[in-house]
Order: C-alpha cells, then sequence, then structure tokens
C-alpha cells in the first residue's frame, strides 16, 4: 500500500503555531494576571548605557509586551530558521534579521505604545511601551 503525503502549507503551519502559542501562553501565567507576557528593561539613568531584548523564536516575539526607558537600544535576535523583520512602520525597523542573526534599534526617545509586527509574516505581532 502506498501512502501518499500532502504538502504543508505555509500558512497552515503559521496558523496551528500561532493557536498553540496563545494556548500555551494563557496556559503560562502563575501570577493569576491575564496571561500576557510582559518585561521591563533596565537601563540607567535616561536610557544611557543598557538596553533589552526581543527573541524571536517559532514564529513570535517573546515577549509578546516589552516595556523600556525612551532612548533605550533594543536587540532584536532571531532564533528561527527563517527571516523575519520587527518594525512599527514609522518609528523603528530592525530591517530583515537572517536566522541566528541580531539587529538593534533605539527606542523611541517619546513615550507611549508602539505595535509592531514581521512585515514578512504579517501574523507575528508585538507590543513595545516607552515610559
Amino acid at each position: 500500500m502506498t501512502r501518499t503525503r500532502l504538502p504543508i502549507r505555509p500558512h497552515h503551519l503559521a496558523v496551528a503555531l500561532a493557536g498553540a502559542l496563545i494556548t500555551l501562553t494563557g496556559c503560562s501565567s502563575s501570577s493569576g494576571g491575564s496571561g500576557s507576557t510582559a518585561a521591563t528593561a533596565s537601563s540607567g539613568a535616561s536610557g544611557a548605557g543598557g538596553g533589552s531584548t526581543i527573541v524571536i523564536n517559532s514564529f513570535a516575539f517573546s515577549p509578546a509586551t516589552l516595556t523600556v526607558h525612551p532612548g533605550v537600544t533594543v536587540t532584536v535576535k532571531n532564533q528561527d530558521s527563517t527571516a523575519h523583520t520587527a518594525t512599527d512602520g514609522s518609528v523603528f525597523d530592525t530591517g530583515t534579521i537572517g536566522p541566528g542573526k541580531s539587529a538593534t534599534f533605539t527606542a523611541p526617545k517619546k513615550p507611549g505604545t508602539y505595535s509592531y509586527i514581521c512585515t514578512i509574516h504579517q501574523f507575528m505581532k508585538g507590543t513595545l511601551t516607552v515610559s
């Protein structure tokens, strides 16, 4: 008996991964909160020295929500096997980050919330809060 293997389409894999990540994120909160992931960067006075990191893995930004001080250097590490970007479309843009590579950007000096995406995989979303 010959088995025919159906091709795995990238968008099907992406939907499955996104669903798994949503499920895992909702189950991973030990504080009894909403299950959202947040991190705060410790940077010196006025954002001088110090910085923060966003890791891309399994087609997701981690942490999904990052809080930093104005002017902090943010490093984006791509641990996936394909290229990604992190851009809000106007204030910051890492450009294309190859697999196993990193890129940096300077957090905006104006406090606020900045939503960003991977322009290659637009279902990948994150939030940078500057305070």
